[in-house]
């Protein structure tokens, strides 16, 4: 398949945007505090290079193998994103608020199944069974983003925990690209792939310039510092830890002692 004008413009867009974003997390060492969210965007410097070149020089068939490689690690590295997001917001004081951890990876397993459940459930018409693994497995992927963004914003508001304006920003763009990468791929899922110049290329056009908006915001917001906030002190620090440890405490015996008496009225 040829590129056109407009995928060859996207592609350098896409390169350019996320070389600049990248330098701007190593000059402002942003890396620091996100070093997975730094890999992600190291990932897709790679993925675009990589693929482009076998676009040139290899056949369909290892441009498509690249082409889900990278899509899988891609993937891995969103979810460690997702991750390294939810340990800032969820770890205040430098450890994991209580029960929160294991809430978070429940609702993670969950939203694991949700996405297979939808992508196996998903009948594009596609004339090609690899058009229909293509199509299910983008699907698969933009359900289970767009759950993990909507699980980790809800967890966070439902404690009343409060995100880092960088954290926050982060977030925002990934659950944005997700979300409209989840429309995109619903619609694919209806449309099916036919060919060059159809709808399928129109959607897909659409989510690299969301992305490529996405990338903007990020260069914009990870170049600014973030706002002035008051240092938590080593004495502030130890208080609310031990505070933390007596309610978690209390909390065990409140339980241990709601279990007795559901025993002995059993």
């Amino acid at each position: 398949m040829q590129w056109t004008r407009l995928d060859l413009f996207f592609w350098m867009a896409g390169l350019l945007g996320d070389i600049v974003l990248l330098a701007v997390i190593v000059i402002r060492q942003r890396f620091r505090m996100f070093p997975w969210f730094t890999s992600f965007i190291f990932a897709s410097v790679c993925q675009t290079v990589g693929l482009y070149a076998i676009h040139r020089r290899g056949t369909k068939a290892e441009y498509f193998y690249a082409y889900w490689t990278f899509a899988m690690f891609g993937t891995v590295l969103r979810l460690a994103v997702f991750y390294e997001i939810a340990g800032i917001v969820f770890r205040p004081v430098g450890i994991w608020a209580a029960d929160i951890r294991r809430r978070f990876i429940l609702l993670g397993l969950v939203s694991f199944g949700l996405a297979a459940m939808f992508a196996w459930f998903a009948a594009p018409p596609a004339k090609l069974p690899l058009q229909t693994v293509l199509i299910k497995g983008s699907l698969f992927v933009a359900v289970l983003m767009s759950e993990l963004f909507i699980v980790t914003a809800s967890l966070s508001t439902r404690v009343g925990l409060v995100w880092r304006n960088h954290v926050f920003q982060i977030a925002q763009g990934l659950g944005t690209y997700a979300i409209i990468t989840l429309v995109v791929e619903s619609a694919d899922s209806y449309f099916g792939i036919s060919g060059l110049g159809t709808t399928y290329q129109l959607l897909q056009h659409f989510r690299i310039a969301v992305y490529l908006c996405v990338l903007v915001y990020w260069t914009g917001a990870l170049w600014h510092s973030e706002p002035q906030r008051h240092e938590i002190t080593a004495e502030m620090r130890s208080k609310l830890l031990s505070l933390q440890g007596q309610l978690t405490h209390q909390l065990g015996r409140i339980r241990s002692g709601a279990d007795g008496l559901w025993a002995a009225h059993s």
